[in-house]
């Protein structure tokens, strides 16, 4: 019918390419290509506003991410203080327990050194006591039996210095 001299499959291709072509005149005249472009704009902001966002994001993470390692810096840096005033409390404390031991063990050595010169001393008094005891009751032993031997002649002296005293 309308094939215009042509094969059917170049009629076809020649009202597709008059339909095409009027499709295009009406979106045109109906402002379509104004609405995508406006579209691909908006579509062009938000991509914009997204890389925008990403960067920002991007900064602030590793911002977060330096601090993050300064802390941690700081942190072990502050354990390893820790560690070492640790350390040197310890060894302190440990020569100080040492030499509080050391004068405690003196004291004590002082202390037994005393109470062994007391016991001496105690011991050399006791041996004094007892030698005073024994040699007064040897001499009360001695005297006794001496008196018993010359106590008649003592009182019989005794006796004649009285009477040769009262004459």
């Amino acid at each position: 019918m309308w094939s215009f001299g042509f094969d059917a499959t170049t009629g076809a291709t020649i009202w597709a390419t008059i339909a095409l072509v009027i499709s295009i005149g009406i979106a045109i005249y109906f402002g379509i290509h104004k609405t995508i472009a406006r579209m691909l704009d908006e579509r062009i902001k938000q991509i914009e506003t997204d890389l925008a966002e990403a960067e920002a994001l991007r900064a602030e993470a590793k911002a977060l991410l330096d601090d993050y390692a300064r802390r941690r810096e700081e942190a072990q840096k502050e354990a390893e203080d820790i560690v070492t005033a640790a350390r040197e409390d310890a060894f302190r404390l440990t020569a100080e327990a040492k030499a509080a031991l050391e004068a405690m063990v003196a004291r004590r050595e002082k202390a037994v050194a005393e109470k062994i010169a007391q016991a001496e001393a105690q011991a050399v008094a006791e041996v004094r006591a007892r030698s005073a005891d024994l040699a007064v009751e040897a001499a009360r032993v001695l005297l006794t039996r001496q008196m018993a031997e010359k106590s008649g002649a003592l009182i019989e002296q005794s006796i004649k210095d009285v009477a040769a005293r009262l004459n």
